[in-house]
This record gives structure tokens, sequence and C-alpha cells, in this order.
């Protein structure tokens, strides 16, 4: 497989999920001997109901029927013209299971940090709404929170006039209002982001690297991903697709 020194752009496709899954427990198992005695680390589980658009199922869900055409019906608009429709399948909601890393005080089962890796059905639509209620909410309650986005396309969990232009955002936002914000594009390393416990205790550290290339050679991705083609869309700019000619040799 290509040495990517960050994110694989190809990865942003249907291999996202398992990605996905894969990293929220990889960073579990890092973060568990930084953790103990007082915390634990916790995956918890939610499903979301997707509804991308037609033109991006066949990217993000392989083997999903968008559109067939139907020679049975028939419409004549004039004695010599005769016209077969399209008939167009609505893409039918995805359920999807998002996996989310919580760090939890050992007395008392108490939720101190919630880790979330951003996922396709969080970043537009109805999902971007929900997503955006459940992480008020846990601002409101006191919980720190730490934000892996990892994916190009969608909006930003965080107003993106706030940001610089990138491929990918992390950002930790600890209990009350400091937020600190990495952006990163494809080039570049993960960083190593500081995960904040309960006063006075110090934060603990999470390399994205680490879990990231782990996760990488773990998962043979290599045997799935034709780098002979485009990565998912949007598509890069010509200094990218140079930049990438260089990675894939």
């Amino acid at each position: 497989m290509p040495q990517f020194p960050g994110m694989n752009p190809y990865l942003e496709g249907y291999l996202f999920q398992d990605l996905h899954s894969a990293l929220a427990s990889r960073i579990r198992a890092l973060l568990t001997p930084l953790l103990r005695p007082r915390y634990a680390a916790r995956l918890e589980v939610s499903t979301v109901q997707d509804t991308s658009s037609s033109e991006e199922l066949g990217i993000l869900y392989p083997e999903v029927e968008v559109v067939k055409t139907s020679d049975s019906a028939r419409f004549t608009q004039e004695p010599t013209a005769v016209f077969t429709p399209a008939t167009l399948t609505l893409p039918p909601p995805i359920t999807l299971r998002i996996p989310t890393v919580e760090v939890r005080e050992v007395t008392g089962n108490r939720l101190v940090t919630c880790i979330e890796i951003l996922s396709y059905a969080n970043k537009r639509q109805l999902g971007f709404e929900q997503y955006q209620q459940k992480r008020d909410r846990l601002i409101r309650l006191g919980v720190h929170l730490v934000e892996i986005d990892l994916i190009r396309r969608g909006r930003r969990a965080i107003a993106e006039s706030l940001l610089p232009k990138s491929h990918y955002c992390i950002s930790v936002t600890r209990a009350g209002d400091r937020i600190d914000v990495w952006a990163l594009n494809m080039q570049e390393p993960l960083p190593t982001i500081p995960i904040p416990l309960l006063p006075p205790d110090a934060d603990v550290p999470l390399d994205l690297s680490q879990a990231i290339h782990q996760v990488y050679e773990e998962a043979d991705y290599d045997l799935t991903i034709d780098y002979s083609r485009q990565p998912p869309p949007p598509p890069l700019s010509d200094a990218e697709q140079r930049w990438l000619k260089t990675i894939l040799g």
C-alpha cells in the first residue's frame, strides 16, 4: 500500500465505514493503558439514518440500485412519437452504525470525554442537524468533546467561517468555551492531540498518526483499492494531483 503521511483519500468512499469502526477500536486500545485506573475507554454504538443523494450512493454504499428504465410503461404524446420514461427509484435510507469512544470515570460511570469520528451521515442534510444537537447537548453537560473529521466532503461541525480551508479538521472542545483546532491537508501527518480528563488529572496524548497507520497495516485495504483511478470526490486540484503521483509512484 502507498505510504500516505496522514489520511488516505482513497478511503473516503465505501471503505470509510470499515475505517471508522477500526479506528474507533484502535483509539480505545491506545488510550486504555493511559487512562487506568481512574478512567476507562468504552465504545458506544448509535444508529443513524443516512439519506444520501442518488449520485453518491454508488460511492458510499456499493450495490445499491438507483435508476432503471421500464420498457413496459409508455406514454404517447403524438401518434408518431413514443417515449420511454425512466423509472426513478428513490434512495432508501441507509441505517449506519456509528461508533463513538467514550472516556468514563470508573466510579459512577460518569461521561468525561466523548471522541467522535465524523461519518458522512453527520455532515449533511438531516444527519448534520441531529449531530449538532448532540454536540450542543454534550457541551452543555460539561463533557469534553473531541471531533475527528477525516472526510473532505460535507459540512464541518464547527462553522467553516472560523476555520482555515483544509481537507480535514480535528478539534478538542474542553468543558467551557475553549476549542483547539487542527486544520490539516492530506499531505500532512495527523497530529498527537490531548484528551482532557477531570481536574486535577492531566491530559493524556492520543497519537492519531500511529492509530491510523496501525489500522492501515491491519486492514489490507490495498487488496480492495484501485489506485489507478481517482480518489472519491471532491476532485483534487492540479497541485494535489501532482503530489498524489509522487505518493503512488
